[in-house]
């Protein structure tokens, strides 16, 4: 058994964040991943992310059948690799808007408002083009705009202005509001990671130990106070502990983190009896409040062959892998949601919906898309009112938890979609689309109008989840909150959760950047810095 001075459990977004700045610091860790490393060329080639979808490298969660969603089980993917979501995810750098963390801060987070978290997000970002009040240069996460950019995302763009939406050319600016291109978490032609952006500038010390392929059983503890974890490790899955001198932080996301805790015997009295895990800690909230963006598409044939299809087959995918190694340049470079968009659609003051706009149809994960040419505007509700749950299954830590997402449970969220739905199709009728498309696929007929009953089923059949789930461990002030605002488990020394289950609500937007904060500031709590 060894001893560190820090064990990080989770090596996602937040936690190689989380270790970088404590060995820069001088501190020995242990970091902790369930999944393999980083070492596929299908990580770091920016458009070949799909790749990975159905291997070893994401965890294909699925909810229980929810009745929002005619019954269906919602498929919940999420990052099982070094750099957890940051290595799999679509690498869209939105931060949300400041109204989302001065709602944390009023929901009883001091420290967490918007002038307290944007000089953090500062630190972090290495901008490519933004230098000004909003943005850093000087950290390690590079954040630039794509090399490449398809010709639908920019007839999106100018279709969207021909509805009546403005163009902005920063969605993390002084306003969201408009349409765009997203900036990305790409550098050079290649994602840019938590592991190789943060991670990289500690890799070699001595005071660093990473273990992949670790399954967390549980936490061991000590009068009360959290000393170490028992981990399941390689292929021959032995059981290994290790100890801490200072704390250990959970940042195995928003299903990892309240079940490492559950197993652990933190959380609801009762789910933990009826499964015969001992308790150390009754906690209602662990694994509740659980939150995450849904979308639903508007999806129409493009008359040309213009979409991605077939790009990654024969002789073109060969032409694009020779232009991306030779020249780190061409279609591999893009992030393939290279645009989209923020709206106010219920004229509140600020944003409601967010588009994602894919240039080819679009399925769902073990769903293949249709085999024809045509787009995507991925619409996503920003601040959903539903909420579900999370919990472990049994006192096995390799059972898959139990997620009931409650999707569309609000009638909000029905109205907040269906809104998002008709300006879906309104852009997709405006001219520099409807010159490019041939039929309306999904969710009418191009150019007609459709009833409000179509809308809501279709927005009921085909809601999927970006996959940003949070919430699951919500930091607060009140008796029923898992965290407190300085990431402290209540009522358990020495044991932190930073990622983004700790989310009160959910921000308006993709959730990579603010967890990369949490895990900044975790840094910061630990290190002294408050």
């Amino acid at each position: 058994m060894q001893s560190y001075d820090y064990i990080v459990v989770g090596a996602g977004s937040a936690g190689c964040v989380i270790a970088t700045r404590l060995v820069e610091a001088g501190k020995s860790v242990l970091l902790l991943e369930a999944g393999p490393r980083d070492n596929t060329p299908w990580v770091h080639i920016p458009a070949t992310v799909f790749k990975l979808y159905t291997t070893e490298r994401v965890w294909n969660f699925k909810t229980e059948p929810e009745a929002g969603a005619f019954g269906r089980q919602m498929p919940m993917m999420q990052g099982r690799t070094l750099g957890g979501g940051s290595s799999v995810n679509g690498m869209v750098y939105i931060r949300g808007q400041p109204q989302d963390y001065d709602t944390w801060r009023d929901m009883g987070c001091p420290g967490w408002g918007w002038d307290d978290v944007l000089p953090v997000f500062k630190r972090s970002e290495d901008n490519q083009k933004f230098a000004n009040a909003y943005h850093g240069t000087d950290g390690p996460l590079k954040v630039s705009d794509t090399r490449f950019r398809h010709p639908i995302s920019y007839a999106f763009l100018r279709a969207a202005q021909e509805a009546g939406t403005r163009y902005s050319d920063d969605f993390n600016g002084s306003s969201q509001e408009g349409v765009g291109f997203f900036q990305t978490t790409t550098f050079g032609g290649r994602r840019q990671s938590t592991p190789v952006t943060f991670l990289s500038r500690v890799r070699s010390s001595p005071l660093l130990t990473i273990r992949t392929d670790a399954l967390v059983d549980g936490l061991v503890f000590e009068n009360g106070a959290a000393v170490g974890v028992r981990y399941r490790s390689g292929k021959d899955n032995s059981v290994a502990e290790a100890r801490v001198r200072e704390e250990v932080v959970l940042s195995a996301g928003a299903f990892g983190s309240p079940k490492a805790l559950q197993l652990s015997g933190i959380g609801p009295e009762k789910l933990l009896r009826d499964l015969g895990i001992p308790m150390l800690r009754d906690m209602p909230g662990v694994g509740l409040n659980f939150q995450d963006h849904y979308s639903a598409p508007v999806q129409a044939l493009t008359r040309d062959p213009i979409s991605v299809l077939g790009q990654d087959k024969g002789l073109r995918a060969v032409g694009n892998g020779l232009q991306w190694l030779l020249f780190r340049s061409g279609l591999l470079t893009s992030n393939v949601i290279e645009s989209g968009g923020f709206f106010d659609t219920s004229n509140s003051g600020r944003p409601d919906i967010q588009f994602h706009v894919i240039p080819s149809l679009t399925g769902d994960v073990g769903q293949p898309p249709p085999q024809q040419h045509g787009l995507t505007l991925s619409v996503c509700i920003l601040r959903p009112a539903s909420r579900g749950w999370v919990n472990v299954r049994s006192r096995e830590a390799s059972e898959p938890i139990k997620i009931v997402a409650n999707t569309l449970d609000n009638q909000q969220d029905i109205d907040t979609l269906v809104r998002g739905l008709k300006l879906g199709r309104k852009i997709l009728n405006a001219p520099s689309l409807r010159k490019l498309v041939v039929k309306e696929v999904v969710p009418g007929n191009l150019g007609e109008d459709a009833s409000e009953e179509t809308l809501v089923a279709h927005a009921r059949k085909f809601a999927k989840t970006v996959f940003h789930p949070c919430g699951t461990c919500r930091m607060g002030s009140d008796d029923a909150a898992v965290v407190d605002p300085y990431l402290r488990v209540r009522g358990v020394p020495r044991l932190r959760v930073a990622d983004a289950s700790i989310m009160p609500t959910l921000i308006s937007g993709n959730t990579n950047a603010p967890s990369i904060m949490i895990g900044e500031r975790c840094a910061d709590f630990l290190l002294g810095h408050r």
